[in-house]
């Protein structure tokens, strides 16, 4: 297992941008997928962006695709989430979680403990 840090979160006006990072400790990150999900107020936790351990392949769910960029650096450990035209219903705590190539949440290995992003109108 890996241990996640998230960071880069706060609140930015509707077309802003954000940069999202989770720092992992552990040597087998470079084993992993990363998948970003995010949870808003009273709202199940989604599936928002995914990595393949090495970078090569990534999938977006419909409601960020071409405002979010995920990207990974395995010599620093550091997956992270570029945020793009941010939209008021793109706020919610974000999370970073490690496992398998897949975009259900119960299968991920490893959470972080979460990001709050707050988009404001």
């Amino acid at each position: 297992q890996v241990q996640l840090v998230e960071s880069g979160g706060g609140l930015v006006q509707a077309g802003g941008s954000l940069r999202l990072s989770c720092a992992a400790s552990g040597r087998t990150f470079s084993t992993y997928a990363m998948v970003w999900f995010r949870q808003a107020p009273g709202k199940e936790r989604e599936f928002a962006a995914a990595i393949s351990w090495s970078g090569g392949r990534s999938n977006y769910a419909d409601s960020v695709k071409g405002r979010f960029t995920i990207s990974r650096d395995n010599a620093k450990n550091t997956v992270y989430l570029q945020m793009n035209s941010l939209k008021p219903e793109d706020t919610a705590v974000y999370y970073c979680a490690a496992g398998p190539w897949t975009v259900v949440a119960e299968r991920m290995n490893s959470w972080g403990q979460g990001t709050q992003v707050t988009v404001s109108s």
